[in-house]
């Protein structure tokens, strides 16, 4: 895992730090991270209080860990990218390259909640930083998708990673109960769209 200065606090993401974290350490870091995934969701502004009593830790190893509130949003949002781009090729190991793809676009619905919640909860600075940062990591994974299909002749040839980043933004503006609604079919549709013809 990489870090990224935090453009406006000029922290590095923990993920950068020297040398092996300890191993209750690093648990408390995945708990801490975890909780804050499941709570950035909740209304109202991300409390770092409300996120140390969920996972169960004192404020000061939180701190610790994440000094601001924009540092944990940044990581949340980092980690949810690095696990979007690591399913690509592990579900290329597992399935046809056309169902590898529609099953990375199941985990690009739920990246897409994080994504809008966290950009909504983040200084314009932090987010176009971790945009800018992500579009490129995201973008390889699909294109290692799409070559796959390309290359068993299940994904049409004139497919391009860029076209299918364009068609799947929108998945970030919608609310959770469009999302559920509607994000399965169309992403089905986009699945369909990216089908070679017989």
């Amino acid at each position: 895992m990489s870090g990224y200065p935090d453009q406006l606090s000029g922290h590095v993401s923990a993920s950068a730090e020297s040398g092996p974290r300890r191993a209750d350490a690093q648990r408390n870091r995945e708990r801490i991270l975890q909780a804050a995934r499941a709570l950035v969701h909740e209304p109202g502004e991300l409390k770092l209080n409300a996120v140390a009593k969920a996972c169960g830790i004192g404020q000061g190893t939180l701190y610790r860990h994440f000094p601001t509130r924009e540092d944990l949003l940044a990581e949340v949002y980092r980690r949810d990218v690095e696990d979007l781009v690591a399913a690509a090729p592990l579900l290329l190991a597992e399935h046809r390259p056309l169902d590898a793809l529609a099953a990375w676009f199941d985990r690009v619905a739920a990246y897409a909640r994080v994504k809008r919640d966290v950009f909504a909860a983040v200084e314009a600075a932090t987010w176009r930083d971790l945009a800018a940062h992500s579009l490129g990591p995201i973008g390889e994974a699909l294109e290692l998708l799409l070559a796959a299909g390309r290359s068993d002749g299940s994904v049409r040839a004139d497919a391009e990673a860029r076209d299918v980043i364009v068609l799947i933004s929108w998945l970030s503006r919608l609310d959770d109960a469009e999302l559920d609604a509607r994000g399965p079919r169309l992403l089905s549709i986009l699945v369909d769209g990216l089908r070679a013809q017989a």
